[in-house]
């Protein structure tokens, strides 16, 4: 994988997660939240954030718990459509690489965190992880 998030701030500690024996995660991943309590790889636009993984998960290896941050300031990378200081900020994996992200949309988006730099593509930049969603429309 590549364009980790590295972690500036711990402001909260990682809490467990469930994930699949199989997968690998590398560590500073943008993860993915499924039902129940269960984190992956993000692998679309506008994913739903259960965090950042604090931990490398090597697959198969007998282990189906990770670690993953929900709160702290982190430094990231920028898709296409680059962020915004003090805007909302989502998974961009589907369309950019893995781990980018960009501005959210206006109507209904699951929020990775918020953006406290501005940044256009490719460049790294600060945000605040805080996982949630909204529904504006």
């Amino acid at each position: 994988m590549a364009l980790e998030t590295t972690l500036v701030y711990e402001t909260g500690v990682p809490i467990p997660f469930t994930c699949a024996d199989g997968a690998g995660i590398e560590k500073g991943a943008v993860l993915l939240l499924t039902d129940p309590m269960t984190a992956a790889t993000t692998t679309g636009d506008t994913d739903a954030c259960a965090g950042i993984a604090a931990e490398e998960k090597i697959a198969s290896d007998g282990r189906t718990t990770i670690s993953v941050y929900r709160e702290g300031i982190f430094k990231g990378y920028a898709g296409a459509a680059g962020v915004t200081a003090g805007l909302g900020i989502i998974t961009d994996t589907a369309t950019g690489a893995a781990n980018e992200l960009v501005n959210a949309d206006v109507n209904s988006e699951n929020i990775v965190g918020v953006a406290l730099e501005t940044a256009t593509d490719g460049e790294t930049f600060l945000f605040e992880l805080k996982p949630m969603s909204f529904n504006l429309a």
